[in-house]
């Protein structure tokens, strides 16, 4: 899939807006329109879609830190599309939890559940998420009615 970085869209949104003020001041609004436009769509593109495909790259190398920083650049997690707010969610639970933060991972991934996720595997990921945190807090009730949840759901493997 085809991924522009964070920080070139960051500089294609600035170029766009700040360049197509000049070009608005100097030549007039028609010349700088297609310029405007990139600016605009730039901008539209990080506040629906965030820092979640790139985050989600480096979620699945190991590095955390990056994913952490890199999940701190969406500013407005609210507004993302709600698939990808889901995932958004998903990954700071996944951060949390591998920085030891159990409390916050778990409330980010029922953050997760509540929205719309796109099938059955998000869902029982995040069960099975669910139930190792009770796990781990010897919960054992708890962790296996999160497991038989995530039991019940249709879960597919891509080949």
């Amino acid at each position: 899939m085809f991924t522009i970085p964070i920080y070139v869209k960051f500089a294609l949104i600035a170029l766009g807006f700040i360049g197509g003020a000049i070009l608005t001041v100097t030549f007039g609004f028609w010349y700088a329109f297609p310029v405007l436009l990139i600016g605009i769509v730039m901008l539209i593109s990080y506040i629906i879609l965030g820092t979640v495909q790139s985050t989600a790259q480096l979620v699945q190398g190991g590095d955390f830190e990056a994913a952490d920083a890199r999940l701190s650049l969406t500013k407005f997690p609210k507004l993302l599309y709600v698939t990808n707010r889901a995932f958004f969610y998903i990954m700071k639970g996944t951060i949390s939890s591998q920085k030891g933060d159990q409390k916050n991972a778990e409330d980010y991934f029922n953050t997760a559940l509540s929205l719309k996720l796109p099938s059955d595997n998000e869902k029982a990921m995040i069960y099975l998420q669910l139930a190792n945190i009770k796990a781990s807090k010897n919960n054992w009730t708890a962790a296996t009615n999160h497991f038989k949840q995530a039991k019940k759901l249709k879960v597919t493997q891509a080949d």
